[in-house]
């Protein structure tokens, strides 16, 4: 993988205009050879944006940012950052989602390398005594890698049989502050749901794990290290981690959670104590700082977050039952008509963002919806990342005799986290 020197300067904040196109941005990989990748396909882009505010979002917007031998950002913007009528800006805060298992999955891969965790060893060993039972033998990479068995405890916050999911988030989620280990707590008590490493299952409590292990690796609390560790060396000036606090400090974008009955209103779900996914999802950035953080991992060593074994580690992903979609550590891995590509997505809501990365960190992409609880918003998140990646595809010759017609180029499934 391309290396680059980082930590590097403050990035120049993303415009907020509906589309920008700049050499601004400081040179993140001037060691890096100049070969471009394919330009964007902006008005594709724009198209799939469009198609998240048909199918309910307020606004969406794209950040596409090229490092190396040219620097450039483009920014799309469609729709309001809130019903206001803001017009949606690129360069506010929001709520990451479960984009936050990849700063977890840092943290727990310097651990690693410091020696104070092995990751083939049951991850009991590495939590408070009493967090797992003691016949519980999944090892830290099976619960990084969602092959554990462990039952997702968000299953049981999120709306219940004949109830509405706004009206679950009023009861269990937005004001509630849990102890992480209370959400361990009501995973255990589902018992293992397979035998470890037998197969698949994305779980946000395993992320939560996670979190634990630091805390108690560290012997301190989680937001300082992640604060120590990642954000301040980074300079991410408009990342945080304010669990129980309900709010987004500065800019932001309104966060709107749909109702099952579309006939009713969106709901402001801006403010939440973010308290039930904690270290698997209460993470609060912007596309900026999200575009630095992933730029500074995919270069491994010379990145100053991870090492180049321990980034092989984590990009080695293994396939899913979702087709085009594998997992590694902390990492998703999307396989594209030009390639893979690494990162992650999140959902919590109000909030609905993917960010993505080349394996060389030459190109990222960061998309975001301000609402949730809508497949069909985030199915049109996923369609940005053929275009925003490949560029515009050419036109398909004529087909000929009756072979059967094949999936449309760069169609990716809605991933497997979108339930929140």
């Amino acid at each position: 993988m391309a290396k680059t020197s980082l930590l590097r300067p403050l990035a120049v904040a993303a415009a907020g205009a509906v589309l920008v196109a700049t050499g601004a941005l400081p040179a993140a990989a001037a060691d890096r050879d100049a070969t471009d990748t394919a330009a964007p396909d902006l008005a594709g882009v724009r198209a799939a944006l469009q198609a998240t505010t048909a199918a309910g979002a307020p606004g969406a917007f794209a950040v596409i940012r090229d490092h190396g031998g040219k620097e450039r950002t483009d920014s799309v913007n469609v729709g309001l950052a809130d019903l206001d009528g803001t017009p949606m800006n690129s360069s506010w805060r929001f709520r990451v989602g479960s984009n936050s298992k990849m700063f977890a999955a840092v943290l727990v891969m310097q651990l690693a390398e410091e020696g104070r965790i092995d990751l083939d060893r049951p991850l009991r060993e590495y939590l408070p005594e009493g967090t797992l039972p003691a016949d519980w033998t999944m090892t830290g990479r099976q619960v990084m890698e969602h092959r554990a068995g462990v039952y997702d405890h968000t299953n049981d916050l999120l709306e219940q049989a004949g109830e509405e999911t706004t009206s679950a988030f009023e009861a269990r989620i937005r004001t509630k502050v849990y102890d992480p280990r209370e959400l361990v707590a009501m995973s255990v008590g589902h018992g293992p749901q397979y035998t470890p490493g037998t197969r698949y299952s994305y779980s946000n409590t395993d992320f939560v794990l996670m979190g634990l292990a630091v805390e108690h690796l560290t012997g301190q609390p989680y937001p300082e290290v992640l604060n120590e560790r990642i954000i301040q060396p980074l300079g991410l000036r408009k990342t945080s981690f304010v669990v129980p606090d309900q709010q987004i400090r500065g800019a932001h974008v309104t966060g709107y959670l749909s109702n099952d009955d579309r006939t009713k209103p969106l709901l402001d779900s801006t403010e939440q104590t973010g308290s039930w996914v904690w270290s698997a999802g209460a993470v609060i950035s912007s596309a900026e700082d999200l575009d630095r953080f992933l730029t500074a991992l995919m270069a491994g060593g010379e990145g100053g977050l991870v090492s180049d074994a321990s980034l092989r580690q984590m990009t080695a992903a293994l396939p899913t039952p979702t087709a085009k979609i594998s997992y590694g550590l902390g990492l998703r891995r999307i396989t594209l008509s030009c390639g893979d590509v690494y990162g992650h997505g999140g959902i919590v809501q109000g909030f609905n963002s993917q960010s993505f990365t080349t394996p060389d960190g030459r190109r990222s992409v960061v998309v975001f919806a301000n609402a949730s609880n809508n497949g069909s918003v985030t199915q049109g998140l996923m369609n940005t990342l053929e275009p925003a990646f490949c560029g515009k595809q050419p036109t398909a010759a004529p087909r000929t005799g009756f072979a059967p017609a094949s999936a449309p180029v760069g169609s990716l499934p809605v991933v497997e986290d979108t339930r929140i």
